[in-house]
């Protein structure tokens, strides 16, 4: 959390964020634009006129729901990336510090009720973190809307195929 790498991620997230809170803000305020001109041609429209204009109008409000929601797991999907990958970096230096200490079990802090401060190593992997991961640039997730059944598809698909490279390799005799 307190990393350069993780503060830099935050920052991004942030900013994404507000990118889409003002996109979706105004896309909020053209629907309400468009609802409050339904409500005066209420009485103007036929009843199924009316009923149309209504069920397009719906239409479009469920459709920025699912915006908003593709948004926000875009969003959560490109922080969890990002975030991975500083926990790859920090796991490879806490085992370097365990090796050079001969260590054989590393805990969270958290987890700890009593412990002796000489064998923290939050600081020391901090700094050599910030020293091999001194920035990260969030790659961004595209919004995916629930209702686009060609990538849905294609995401079902996908961690099948990747799963056979998951596989531990053979082990040598």
């Amino acid at each position: 959390q307190n990393s350069k790498a993780a503060k830099m991620v935050r920052d991004q997230i942030e900013a994404k964020r507000a990118e889409y809170a003002k996109e979706i803000s105004h896309q909020e305020e053209v629907l309400r634009q468009e609802r409050d001109a339904l409500q005066k041609q209420q009485a103007t429209l036929s009843a199924e006129q009316l009923n149309v204009k209504g069920r397009d109008f719906q239409a479009k409000v469920n459709e920025l729901d699912r915006d908003v929601q593709a948004k926000r797991q875009a969003l959560e999907r490109s922080n969890a990336d990002a975030l991975q990958k500083i926990q790859e970096v920090m796991v490879k230096i806490i085992t370097d510090i365990a090796k050079d200490r001969k260590a054989n079990l590393v805990f969270q802090r958290s987890e700890l009720v009593l412990f002796d401060q000489g064998f923290d190593v939050t600081d020391q992997v901090l700094q050599k973190l910030d020293e091999q991961m001194p920035t990260l640039t969030v790659n961004f997730v595209a919004p995916v809307a629930a209702n686009a059944p060609d990538q849905g598809a294609a995401a079902q698909t996908a961690p099948a195929q990747a799963a056979p490279a998951q596989k531990p390799p053979a082990k040598k005799k």
